[in-house]
């Protein structure tokens, strides 16, 4: 190839699933990662790819939608950067096209079920060294599955590592993860779905305008990594600060409270000093009236 392409690159990665010149390849990929009990045989794509929606927008989300004959429902997308609201946005965008079925005058017979694919170039479950996560809507305790309308799978390539043998779902992992480091595709990998897909990296590496809409998109999401750094470096800064401020009060409440405590010591002292004085008064007032009832009596207590 003239150029290595990276396969995450979301205009890349739609052209290769996305595009209706590529169902063998989106078929092929849709059964290695879901193994459903019979294939998928014929699938549509809602929203093909279309060059053109990538041109001057940086913020086009880029996600596949597909339909099989049975009206099962598929989203893919692919994921560069993890954020703490990752979770939460597969879920909503999971029901975003679930509820949107429910057309005017539709009822809940109508619904199908709705399969989510996200494939993640960093980890999300930091706690969990498995690559591929399954999720439905489920009574863990009880065994019981709410519906089976509900599929999430999440796929996380940094987790994945090549081994000696390919399953399936592994020949896509080990090409989204390493085939922008090569210039033809492995013999291990050569079958029509991964040619298919190698002829559209080659595509955008070989053709002027295809090259130039995946630089564009490449940039385009460097700088949106870049403005995700600085907000977080700018969060850290101002959790920092505000660390630094809630130890400075604490500090400060701290040495308030060791003042008050030493005010509170003065304050015994001083009346322990006053109770000590009074008494050393009282005690001078009664030797006084000792000594006048002595000399009334004509006693002298000197001699």
């Amino acid at each position: 190839m003239k150029h290595r392409i990276n396969p995450q690159i979301d205009c890349v990665f739609k052209a290769i699933l996305g595009s209706n010149d590529n169902t063998v390849a989106l078929l092929d990929f849709l059964n290695a990662i879901l193994s459903p009990q019979q294939n998928i045989e014929q699938v549509e794509v809602i929203n093909p790819y279309n060059e053109k929606e990538f041109i001057g927008d940086k913020l086009t989300i880029v996600d596949i939608k597909a339909q099989d004959t049975a009206g099962h429902q598929y989203q893919i997308e692919i994921q560069l950067a993890t954020h703490p609201y990752l979770p939460e946005r597969i879920l909503y965008t999971w029901a975003d096209i679930y509820a949107a079925q429910l057309q005017q005058g539709n009822d809940f017979t109508t619904l199908k079920p709705v399969i989510a694919i996200w494939i993640l170039a960093n980890n999300l479950f930091t706690d969990s060294r498995a690559y591929h996560h399954y999720f439905q809507f489920s009574d863990q305790k009880n065994h019981l599955t709410l519906s089976d309308h509900a599929a999430i799978h999440v796929l996380e390539l940094n987790k994945w590592r090549l081994g000696e043998t390919l399953k399936p779902e592994e020949y896509w992992l080990y090409f989204f993860k390493e085939a922008k480091n090569w210039d033809a595709l492995p013999s291990s990998l050569n079958s029509p779905a991964m040619r298919q897909a190698m002829t559209t990296l080659e595509k955008f590496s070989d053709k002027e305008r295809e090259y130039h809409l995946y630089q564009s998109r490449q940039n385009a999401l460097r700088e949106q990594k870049t403005i995700q750094i600085s907000l977080e470096e700018s969060k850290r800064a101002v959790i920092a600060a505000e660390e630094k401020a809630n130890e400075a009060a604490e500090k400060a409440n701290e040495a308030e409270e060791k003042a008050n405590e030493a005010e509170e010591k003065a304050n015994e002292a001083e009346e322990k000093a006053n109770e000590a004085e009074e008494k050393l008064k009282a005690s001078e007032q009664k030797n006084q009236r000792l000594l006048e009832i002595l000399e009334k009596q004509g006693i002298n207590p000197d001699n």
